[in-house]
């Protein structure tokens, strides 16, 4: 298989960026930190935007930087794909215009993608003759994605593409980048600060800090570990694949993954369809007998596997393995300790069905 390499090294004054990184050349790949971690300066780096002395990047076969053979290919040769945090669109032409210019960008022989199936899959195709001062915020960056997918990328990079929207229109485009994610075979290093984002997301996460890289690898299994966890902070969690097994008459969907069901309240989700699901560390607690009158509508047989540090005074992460999945809790030490939670206990995880992301 090949991959993305990247070696770079840059000192400043304030700031660091100490990395040597392999993301795969397929899906999406996602560098999460906090700001100043280095995430959008590595993103310039792979796009030739910055030159970082004695930095190696070379997409699969193709090297792109290598100082120590004088060699740089500048952005414009590198066939890379950049979408920003705030869309940049030439406020002077329609949307099918602004769609055309990265269009052209691309000779015929290297088109990969063509105007109709971009616009249908961002939901676009009733704004081509609009101007950009009369979109919202959500549909001028989906017009800014298409118009870099227009250009034809080997490579798309993306700097926190909603950081710029409110709530409501990020919950509006996150379902287009998830089809983007499902039906593009296109190679994705995305940018984010919001661990719910790129759990939706993401393939391959790297944990950036300060500059270095604290993890790298499968989102669902580096998402569990208990070592990072505390980066997350509130947001810790896991995301777990599963399968849409059926509807109940009250709302309920119920989702099949290996190690048990989940029920959430989502009823557009398809059946026989495969849908993510988040499910965050302060969401689940745990009981030593079965409960028997609960409100709480997951109640999941599991195994203590492992403790760590919660990142608050007094609190405790739990790892736990249903069947072949994992899961994280957050307790209380005191409440560790009153249970006797220690790994290989057998006990019950509970989550609320309303505190599920999927």
């Amino acid at each position: 298989m090949t991959t993305i390499r990247t070696r770079v090294r840059i000192e400043r004054a304030s700031f660091s960026l100490d990395v040597d990184l392999t993301l795969p050349n397929r899906g999406v790949s996602a560098l999460f930190g906090h700001s100043g971690s280095g995430k959008t300066t590595l993103l310039r780096v792979l796009a030739g935007l910055e030159r970082a002395p004695g930095a190696y990047v070379a997409i699969g076969n193709q090297v792109w930087q290598d100082d120590a053979h004088e060699v740089f290919v500048p952005t414009h040769r590198r066939g890379v794909g950049y979408v920003f945090q705030e869309p940049s669109l030439f406020e002077h032409l329609s949307v099918r215009a602004n769609l055309n210019f990265g269009r052209n960008r691309a000779s015929v022989a290297e088109r990969r993608f063509e105007l109709a199936p971009v616009t249908e899959l961002l939901g676009i195709g009733h704004l081509l003759d609009a101007r950009p001062a009369t979109l919202s915020g959500g549909e001028r960056q989906r017009v800014a994605i298409a118009r870099t997918l227009l250009s034809s990328p080997r490579l798309l990079l993306m700097d926190e593409p909603l950081a710029a929207l409110d709530l409501k229109r990020k919950l509006e485009i996150l379902p287009y980048l998830e089809r983007m994610h499902d039906q593009l075979a296109l190679p994705v290093v995305y940018v984010s600060h919001s661990a719910d984002e790129v759990a939706r997301l993401a393939d391959h996460l790297v944990l950036l800090d300060a500059g270095r890289v604290q993890a790298s690898g499968a989102l669902a299994e580096t998402l569990a570990r208990l070592d990072i966890a505390g980066s997350f902070e509130d947001d810790a969690g896991v995301m777990i694949e599963t399968l849409v097994d059926g509807h109940d008459a009250d709302g309920l969907t119920h989702l099949a993954f290996p190690g048990g069901t989940l029920l959430v309240a989502r009823r557009d989700a398809i059946v026989g369809s495969r849908i993510r699901c988040r499910i965050h560390a302060r969401d689940v607690s745990l009981a030593l007998e079965q409960p028997r009158a609960s409100s709480i509508t997951n109640i999941l047989p599991a195994t203590v596997q492992a403790l760590g540090p919660g990142g608050a005074p007094g609190q405790v992460l739990v790892r736990l393995q249903l069947g072949a999945t994992a899961l994280l809790a957050r307790i209380t030490e005191r409440s560790r300790r009153e249970l006797g939670i220690e790994p290989g206990r057998e006990l019950w995880a509970q989550v609320k069905a309303v505190a599920l992301l999927a």
